[in-house]
Formats: structure tokens, sequence, C-alpha cells
């Protein structure tokens, strides 16, 4: 397994790491993803161990802290050998007090995830969304408390857009606080928007991205295919209205190009997918996700092993798209090029 510092930190963590969204199963989202309990969840902990996985990915507002408490129960004599991430500001709640990034919020989300976890510190606490409604100020310098007591060790964000992380990255740099150290977003080979600007703003500000949904809310499993319906398992019947629009012929274009490099290299289409995103500037860590042994070992096999040169074109030119204004210029024309030099090739046979 190989190992990537995350951000202008010290913090080594594993280039795939682990999403625990499937375990719990409550509610009708969460329980889509799966309804992995104590059991079954010591059993693929244990497969990402022996991987060399030790990352661990969770939320509070996964099957409403069932997802917390199954990691803990599930991580239980070996703390020492994981690193654990969890992430708060989403609502939990209808209370004013049951959402965003307050003071309060934050030192008893905390708390809570701290007791869920059956730990006494947090490895990675990251903002689960911008919270506008709080001063950022007042967001930075609680969590630098938190810090300070140990309780967590190093911060960071989630789905935030350009202009808030960088907001928040500069305000820390002004009162000394700690940085977010990685920002948490969807990428994958049908949801590229991550380049346009917070790609390049990870790059300036050295942030590390943790990418979650690899495998584009399911598209990418390589059970989608042209002109046949959905596969009963498939979580896209329940999660398709609430995940980026992808256009079902550029979708299937993809799938193409991930069919034919299976068959030349003997990868499956996961294990390519995820193996592409390895490769991208910035990516610190996927999160993988699974609700069985079997999708876990198969997407354990998505490195040690690299994409040739052609492949990666391949898939480069297949999954491009031209980005909307402002940041089209930056792919298009050679003066805006000049001064901004993108962070890898525009595909040949894409034309502007």
């Amino acid at each position: 397994m190989e190992y990537r510092r995350l951000g202008a930190s010290g913090l080594q963590v594993p280039v795939l790491s682990f999403g625990a969204g499937t375990f719990g199963g409550q509610g009708p989202l969460f329980s889509a993803w799966g309804d992995t309990g104590i059991s079954e969840a010591r059993r693929l902990v244990d497969l990402c161990l022996e991987a060399g996985v030790t990352l661990f990915d969770t939320a509070d507002v996964y099957s409403n802290g069932a997802s917390e408490e199954v990691l803990g129960a599930a991580i239980k004599g070996r703390r020492d050998q994981v690193l654990i991430s969890t992430k708060a500001s989403l609502p939990t709640g209808d209370g004013p007090q049951d959402a965003g990034s307050s003071r309060a919020r934050l030192i008893r989300a905390t708390e809570s995830a701290l007791r869920r976890l059956g730990t006494d510190y947090i490895d990675l606490f990251q903002l689960h969304a911008f919270d506008a409604g709080t001063p950022i100020e007042e967001v930075l310098s609680t969590l630098d408390q938190l810090v300070r007591q140990g309780k967590i060790r190093y911060v960071g964000a989630s789905n935030f857009a350009g202009w808030q992380l960088m907001k928040s990255l500069a305000i820390a740099d002004r009162h000394g606080y700690p940085r977010h150290v990685v920002h948490q977003a969807y990428y994958s080979l049908v949801g590229r928007d991550y380049e346009w600007e917070l790609m390049p703003l990870a790059v300036d500000q050295n942030v590390s991205t943790m990418v979650w949904s690899p495998l584009g809310w399911g598209r990418l499993t390589g059970k989608v295919r042209r002109g046949q319906p959905l596969p009963k398992e498939s979580r896209l019947h329940q999660t398709a209205t609430m995940s980026p629009v992808v256009d079902d012929e550029h979708l299937y274009r993809v799938i193409d190009v991930l069919d034919d490099i299976s068959k030349e290299t003997g990868k499956s289409v996961p294990q390519i997918a995820l193996n592409w995103l390895t490769t991208r500037p910035t990516v610190g860590s996927v999160i993988i996700g699974a609700r069985n042994e079997a999708q876990l070992r198969d997407n354990l096999g998505a490195v040690g092993w690299s994409l040739s040169k052609e492949h990666l074109a391949k898939l480069e030119a297949v999954s491009f798209q031209t980005p909307p204004y402002p940041y089209t210029p930056y792919y298009n024309l050679d003066g805006f090029t000049r001064l901004n030099p993108p962070l890898f090739p525009r595909p040949k046979d894409v034309k502007p």
C-alpha cells in the first residue's frame, strides 16, 4: 500500500481509505448504502488492515451516528493500528444546535463522536459542509481549541466551494489557527468538476483531496451497461435524484473505454476507475466503500499496479468535458494557458 502525506502536514495516510457509510444501515438513504453490523464490520476492518488500509472515514450524520458506533466496536482493541476520520456540520436533528459549525455544535459533536467511537481522540476531523451563518473565525478558533485539548489532531473540510475553502485557509493563516490539510470532495471519471477550481486551489495551497464516491455514485461499478436496466441491487435506485447529473451517452462512452481497458489488463472496471484517481494531482486518498467482502476485495485490487500512458490518455479523452466560464479559457486559449499552465494536458482529440 502506498502512503501519502495529507497537505502540509506530517500525517501519512494510505492511498485507499475505507468509507464506513455502509455501517449501521439506518434511515432511507443510508440503509440503501448498506446495513453492515458489528461482526461483518470487524471482518471488513481485518481485510483493510491486512492490505495496509489504515484510514477509516465516517460522519455523525451516517445512519444517525450508528456508523460511528459500529466502526468504534469494529476497531475496539486495536485503536493504535488505525486512523479515524469523522465529520460534522450537516443537520442531525431539527433543533437550533443540531446543525452547522457553531462553537456549541462543534464541541458537542466532537464529544458525541468520541463517545460513539469509543476513543479519546480523532485523527482527522472535517467540517462536512460550509456553514454560512457562523463566522469562520468562530469555527476555526473552536477547532483550534479542540486540537489544543488533544481531542482532534488534524482538521479538514468537505464539500466546500473554492472561495469558502480559500477564505478559511486565509483566516487560519492570519490568526495562527490549524489549517485544513484536506478537502473531502466528489471526484470521478464521470464527475470531473473538481478539476475546474478546487484542484488548482489545492495545488496552490497544498491541500490534499480525499475523494468520496469515486465510482460516480455507483455508475462505474461495472454493472451499468448501455441498453440494460439498472441492476436490482444498484444504490442508484435510491440515490440517482441526489447525485450529480451525468449524461447517459457520456457515461456509456466512458464505460465502453473502461470495458476495453479491462479486457486488455485483466482488471475490473471499478479497479481501473479507482486506479485512475490515484494518478490525479492533489489526490491523497480515495475512499472505497463495500457492502460485503467480495466488493472490498475487488476495490483493494485497485492499487499495486499502474495504467499505461496509452490507457491514461484514453480515459482522459473520453471523460473530458469542457468546463464553463470562467474556466473555459483555462483550457481553450493559448493566452490564458500561457499565464495559467494546465495541471495536465488537454486531450488532443477533444475540440474546444
